[in-house]
């Protein structure tokens, strides 16, 4: 998760961002440094989350919120506030916020907050990809991509399984592209090595790669619970996933497990492109 934290306070900013970092909440991809929040910079930097102070000189945190909605921002707002008094809070949560985090700063009440809003986000990707996965099958099926084309066999394929919107799924389709297009098995190259060749930040990209597999192994133990016999579900529940790890995160979804499948990036893309080469 990528969060943007909006305080006044450089203290409390650095103990925030402490927390996040120490305990592996997330990647703080802005701050506001102490000083007036900017909105656009807010929106440009496309967090999933932002901690926003409630009491701010200049611009206050609701203020910010409301802001935030009109520019169409998706990210999840938290408010950091010290205020009790029931008519404020409840304008808060009229503009937008999602939970309230006290001060003083507790991490375990950090950790939690955050923690339920990353699976409120989760929870609700889930049924947001599910749904335009049933519709496309539901539709005429599209045609499968020309075989002059190795990326878009890639992406038919992630579309299937509602990981093109995740902001790892661009990066799954670089690493595919570029194997290919070298005649490189990804047996003979290390996932951290693809992703330095890849990107100035080869660390981010890997945790993005990893989350959107995960996103993927999810909506697909989904499909298989809503209907065993879904084509995409019987088409890449075995080839793009070793299919006990399936089971455990169908078993995880139902509740019978504590944790759910395992990913594995080199297994997945090493199938990934297998299917895709198999793609006519």
């Amino acid at each position: 998760m990528e969060i943007y934290i909006v305080e006044d306070d450089l203290s409390v900013i650095n103990i925030l961002q402490d927390i996040i970092e120490d305990h592996d909440l997330g990647e703080v991809c802005g701050t506001s440094g102490g000083r007036t929040a900017d909105v656009g910079e807010i929106v440009a930097s496309n967090p999933d989350m932002v901690l926003i102070d409630f009491l701010m000189p200049e611009k206050d945190g609701i203020q910010v919120v409301k802001e935030l909605k009109e520019r169409g921002c998706p990210a999840k707002c938290i408010m950091i506030s010290q205020v009790a008094a029931k008519e404020l809070v409840g304008k808060a949560y009229d503009a937008g916020v999602e939970f309230f985090i006290s001060k003083p700063i507790n991490i375990i009440e950090v950790k939690s907050v955050i923690h339920n809003v990353e699976q409120q986000i989760r929870n609700e990707k889930t049924l947001l990809n599910i749904r335009k996965m049933f519709v496309a099958e539901m539709e005429e099926k599209p045609a499968k991509p020309a075989d002059d084309g190795y990326g878009k066999k890639v992406l038919y394929i992630l579309n299937r399984l509602g990981m093109s919107g995740e902001k790892g799924g661009d990066d799954i389709l670089r690493i595919c592209q570029y194997l290919h297009s070298n005649n490189r098995p990804i047996s003979q190259v290390s996932i951290g090595q693809l992703c330095e060749i890849l990107s100035d930040a080869p660390k981010n990209m890997e945790q993005r790669v990893r989350r959107a597999i995960a996103v993927g192994m999810s909506n697909l133990a989904h499909l298989g619970i809503e209907d065993f016999m879904n084509e995409t579900f019987t088409s890449y529940s075995s080839t793009l996933f070793p299919f006990e790890e399936i089971r455990a995160e169908m078993d995880f979804i139902r509740g019978k497990r504590r944790y759910g499948g395992k990913v594995s990036i080199k297994k997945f893309i090493d199938s990934l492109m297998l299917a895709a080469d198999r793609e006519g």
